[in-house]
């Protein structure tokens, strides 16, 4: 039993370590940058590309406004291979509103009454206490009511560009993108990522896809700092809204 509670404690105590580490990063300065090496873009970037050439042994005049190199004036500047980079564009503008109302009510009454039977009632009354009587022997009545109303608004508007790089190559042709942005403005840090699958041909001839053009879509939008600490509920707040059922 000792040992169940010193293992409890010592895994509340690491968790609220871990929780403390995340905000000293940044305790009287700017927070870090996250490490741009080692991640799929990078590893996609060292990965080395297919050949511009496929055929060896002829020679290409790179001068020449009609070759088919990417170099070219005229070439084909999309990207298509591994470690290659491309613009998403984000652009969301959308609205819904929603309004539902609903009135149900009911009303019912059943009243019964006895006056003269075989003279029963005035027989009971003699025995009943002062001010009952049988006279109105049965009295029912009932009312339900019912009435619910809801809506829906919401409204959102984001704007936003970044690069993304082709991580990995499906056996389909599809290509997988993954992209990281960060910007540190004064001791808040903000973050900007997006992950997705695209088709080569959707991509255009500035090199660029648009967000509703990507598969499985994964856009991110936020950031870390002192004001996001200040803004979100300390960690035992969260845990005692989670857990209280009132």
């Amino acid at each position: 039993m000792k040992r169940t509670k010193l293992a409890g404690i010592l895994t509340c105590s690491g968790l609220l370590l871990v929780s403390a580490c995340g905000r000293i990063d940044h305790l009287g300065k700017p927070p870090s940058f996250s490490a741009n090496t080692e991640t799929t873009e990078h590893v996609a970037m060292l990965m080395p590309g297919l050949p511009l050439q496929t055929t060896p042994h002829r020679t290409v005049d790179q001068s020449s406004l009609w070759s088919a190199t990417p170099q070219s004036l005229l070439g084909d500047r999309r990207a298509v291979r591994k470690g290659d980079i491309m613009t998403v564009v984000i652009e969301i503008d959308e609205k819904a509103e929603i309004s539902n109302d609903t009135a149900r009510s009911r009303s019912g009454e059943e009243t019964m009454e006895v006056p003269n039977l075989l003279g029963l009632p005035q027989r009971l009354d003699e025995k009943l206490p002062a001010g009952a009587s049988m006279a109105d022997a049965v009295g029912l009545g009932s009312t339900s009511s019912t009435k619910g109303k809801g809506s829906v608004k919401r409204k959102e508007k984001l704007t936003l560009r970044i690069a993304a790089t082709i991580v990995d190559i499906l056996p389909n042709g599809v290509l997988a993108i993954s992209g990281s942005q960060e910007l540190r403005v004064n001791f808040e840090l903000r973050e900007l990522l997006v992950t997705g699958y695209v088709r080569p041909e959707d991509i255009s001839r500035q090199n660029e896809i648009t967000y509703d053009k990507i598969a499985s879509a994964r856009v991110s939008y936020g950031g870390r700092g002192q004001i996001t600490d200040v803004q979100q509920p300390r960690y035992g707040q969260q845990i005692l809204d989670t857990i209280l059922p009132f």
